[in-house]
């Protein structure tokens, strides 16, 4: 692949998105930062703010992530606001990268977390560098297989993950983008 073919998407937030963002520019990719009114972005190439009407596309409810996630999160309105521009990360990329953190039960912490369950209902190819472990997962056949070295092999992937980015994080995600662009 070329990297003038590919797009990433994400969502322009501080950690993660921010690095995804950063290592596509250097590479030559497009962004498409998803974001939405009174959103503090850390990136501003590729933005693009959601209307009130994209937004409730991405609307999920609450209940129902809880009990996918086993977790209660507090219906806020800048919560939601982020689930829903997450929905549309994950729903334009062929395959989902995130980083974070495995928990036991095998989903992601935080909102990120949802990023990674809408991918796994979509059926999309999942990857997770998860920063406790230094070590990029799979998600294939309902569980979590420990891969050496992901590639992205998508012109149309997701970038996503936590706000709280190790340098062990920061390293996963500009070795991926060497390894496939390179």
């Amino acid at each position: 692949m070329k990297p003038e073919d590919c797009i990433l998407y994400s969502g322009a937030a501080n950690g993660a998105e921010a690095a995804f963002g950063a290592a596509a520019e250097r590479h030559g990719i497009a962004e498409v930062n998803f974001t939405f009114e009174g959103h503090k972005d850390a990136r501003v190439r590729g933005i693009r703010v959601l209307t009130e009407p994209e937004l409730k596309q991405g609307d999920v409810s609450l209940t129902y992530i809880g009990r996918l996630m086993h977790r209660e999160f507090r219906d806020t309105r800048l919560f939601r606001r982020v689930l829903q521009s997450i929905w549309h990360q994950v729903d334009n990329g062929l395959e989902v990268f995130v980083v974070g953190r495995i928990l036991e039960d095998d989903t992601v912490k935080g909102g990120t977390g949802w990023g990674a369950e809408f991918a796994k209902l979509c059926n999309k190819p999942l990857y997770v560098f998860d920063q406790n472990r230094n070590a990029w997962f799979r998600w294939k056949a309902a569980q979590w297989i420990e891969v050496d070295a992901p590639v992205i092999d998508q012109p149309r992937f997701t970038g996503t993950g936590t706000r709280f980015l190790t340098p062990e994080g920061t390293a996963a995600i500009d070795d991926l983008f060497a390894r496939s662009f390179s």
